[in-house]
């Protein structure tokens, strides 16, 4: 038996039990499904283990129930709204980190969020980055969010003018399979500069991108619905002390900013 036989053999066991809910998805819903979960069996039939193969169904079981039409409900009801942000700073002691992501600039450069004093945020071994006091880190999983990453970091940039103790991340994470393959990454990343900021200015806009699979990560933040945008405002530590949702309030705004000031303060 060929190994691909044996892969469809594991494919097939681990979507058995769901193909009932399969039949409620349209289409166009089921072949991207099937684009993102038939990369992962040839992986599943490498580990070869039920382990394997019941931590794939339930994620599979997971993302059966959730999909674009959910995301876009939400959207009209709350306007990406998902929940209000902190109105004050978490405690260190209560805090979580933030989880490790690996992303990249348009000019193929890579770096590993969140830089912290624990010393995984490089660039490359040649330029070790500052580790700042406070770094704001905007999630964006769809074009349709960029308008909510503005409404925080553009405000932010402007009170922090000037400090280099802070920094400002806008993540695009890219989950298409296809699109994060070489060369088309490197062709997408080349079609996505932007135009050049002023180097000396600080805190520094940096536009980076996340390619690959992100379900993990985003069940660590707890995100589910991808059409929002989701800010985080992390210390030193690379935790997470603060947190906001969709369009910023001008409450929220101010409580974005008060909270940083404290972050520069601790010691």
């Amino acid at each position: 038996m060929s190994r691909f036989s044996r892969a469809s053999i594991f494919a097939s066991q681990i979507l058995r039990p769901i193909e009932s809910k399969k039949q409620h998805l349209l289409p166009a819903s089921q072949h991207f499904l099937a684009q993102r979960s038939s990369n992962r069996f040839f992986d599943i039939y490498k580990l070869g283990n039920k382990a394997a193969i019941e931590k794939e169904r339930a994620r599979l079981a997971d993302e059966l129930n959730r999909g674009y039409f959910a995301d876009m409900s939400e959207l009209k009801k709350h306007g990406g709204k998902i929940s209000v942000a902190n109105k004050t700073i978490v405690p260190a002691t209560a805090a979580v980190k933030f989880p490790d992501l690996e992303v990249n600039y348009s000019d193929g450069k890579i770096l590993k969020l969140p830089v912290s004093s624990n010393g995984n945020g490089n660039v490359t071994e040649a330029n070790k980055l500052e580790t700042p006091k406070a770094s704001l880190v905007c999630l964006s999983f769809r074009a349709i969010s960029q308008e909510m990453i503005n409404s925080w970091s553009a405000p932010f940039l402007d009170a922090f003018s000037g400090s280099k103790d802070v920094q400002l991340y806008e993540v695009s994470l890219i989950d298409s399979w296809f699109l994060c393959r070489s060369p088309i990454k490197k062709l997408l990343l080349w079609i996505m500069r932007k135009p050049k900021y002023d180097e000396s200015a600080e805190p520094k806009r940096q536009i980076v991108y996340s390619f690959g699979d992100h379900y993990y990560f985003r069940k660590e933040l707890k995100i589910l619905n991808l059409l929002t945008g989701y800010i985080f405002l992390l210390d030193k530590f690379g935790r997470i002390r603060w947190q906001g949702t969709g369009l910023a309030t001008e409450e929220e705004l101010s409580s974005l900013l008060s909270c940083t000031k404290l972050l520069l303060e601790e010691k």
